[in-house]
């Protein structure tokens, strides 16, 4: 039997762009391309999420799919002492209120919503990159370090939605501890089927 936790957590954004935005130098702005903050988002196994600019791309399959705690977010807005930034611009894929994500790393887990369920690993962190300075605030680059979310690949198809959501991990997770802490509501379940 495995033993997996279950978290309550909030799909806030789904982002979809089916071309890179930040490329070249980040003084000369960043590239106008079309980007959706989807309602939902269909996964693809070992594809990633269907219309994005990493979907089917050789050197992003094992990272096709980035996760993001708002909560980092937020503490890096007030370690900087900015106003909120908008979560679109981190260009993260998936955005959560309620999860810290370190712990996944390497690990296999799901998310659930609206009766869905998806699949992913989570292969490595999301470095931030320098276009963060310049599109969030001067400083967030280093700020975001170590708290850039995750990269995942997807090992099931499936569909996601904004919203409610359950995350199913194989290990405890803990809340963000800089800023305001969400308190996760974990309940030990046994399983015979891994997350």
């Amino acid at each position: 039997m495995t033993e997996t936790f279950r978290y309550d957590v909030e799909v806030l954004h789904l982002l979809v762009s089916p071309a890179h935005a930040y490329f070249g130098r980040a003084r000369e702005g960043a590239a106008d391309v079309p980007t959706a903050d989807a309602g939902r988002v269909e996964l693809v196994a070992g594809k990633g999420i269907v219309g994005d600019r990493f979907f089917g791309k050789a050197a992003h399959l094992d990272a096709a799919v980035t996760l993001f705690a708002i909560e980092s977010l937020e503490a890096i807005a007030a370690e900087l002492g900015t106003a909120r930034f908008d979560p679109l611009l981190t260009r993260r894929n998936v955005v959560l209120r309620g999860a810290h994500l370190a712990p996944l790393l390497g690990h296999d887990f799901a998310l659930e919503s609206q009766g869905d369920l998806v699949r992913l690993t989570a292969g490595r962190p999301a470095h931030p990159c320098v276009w963060m300075d310049e599109m969030l605030a001067p400083g967030a680059h280093k700020a975001m370090r170590g708290r850039g979310g995750v990269r995942c690949r997807v090992i099931s198809d499936g569909v996601l939605h904004r919203g409610p959501a359950v995350l199913v991990s194989p290990v405890p997770l803990e809340p963000e501890r800089a800023g305001e802490a969400t308190l996760l509501r974990a309940s030990r379940l046994s399983s015979s089927t891994p997350p």
